[in-house]
């Protein structure tokens, strides 16, 4: 197997587009040679923990209406073109993102991770849920089969938060500026998020790889 890291944050348009193109590489490629595993950035780690107003939000971040409009005219753009369904209207908030990725980390431990990411996006970018929620982010864990009881007395203590942060500040330390960041084998990095043709190819090259040094 080759190791693939994944760093991202489940509010990042550009990571849901991004798991979009590797998972129709995958989909094509059912015996690639990846293990996947999903690791914490915080686009906004000074996020106030109950989040804030997506379009005040937006509008700071991007320095006005009109620029978060044509930043997000291009998002929908890729979105579609990835064959995405975002719906921007249903977004009212944007979370501090510490207790999904928690949540994410403790997928990682029972084998779900991937399972619980593709939630988390479709909560977010589909259903316009809060994903800073505690109900959200314990419905998200039961629904695929993680212990509710077990995940809500994790979410109400500090358990793994500064586990997390540690994470994130090492990816930045790494040279990580923006998500996703794919690593392929720890060695080569794909920023961003790359189309199903390129995931086919990478996978198709270690394929011959691997057979030339049997």
């Amino acid at each position: 197997m080759v190791k693939l890291d994944i760093i991202s944050d489940p509010i990042c348009p550009w990571c849901y587009i991004g798991k979009a193109g590797l998972d129709r590489a995958l989909e094509k490629h059912p015996d690639h040679p990846f293990q996947i595993e999903w690791h914490p950035f915080q686009l906004n780690p000074d996020m106030p923990m109950g989040g804030m107003d997506r379009r005040g939000y937006l509008e700071t971040k991007f320095g006005g209406k009109e620029n978060a409009v044509r930043v997000y005219s291009q998002i929908a753009d890729a979105a579609k073109a990835a064959g995405l369904e975002i719906d921007f209207e249903a977004m009212k908030r944007t979370p501090n993102t510490i207790d999904a990725h928690r949540l994410i980390h403790w997928a990682g431990l029972e084998g779900r991770q991937t399972a619980v990411i593709a939630r988390l996006f479709k909560a977010y970018f589909v259903e316009g849920l809060d994903i800073g929620d505690h109900a959200v982010l314990l419905d998200i864990a039961e629904g695929v089969g993680m212990d509710r009881a077990m995940t809500e007395r994790l979410l109400s203590s500090d358990a793994d938060s500064e586990d997390i942060r540690a994470r994130d500040a090492h990816a930045r330390e790494r040279g990580v500026t923006g998500v996703p960041t794919f690593v392929v084998a720890n060695q080569h990095v794909l920023p961003g998020a790359q189309p199903a043709e390129l995931w086919t190819s990478v996978i198709e090259d270690i394929a011959a790889q691997l057979a030339a040094s049997e």
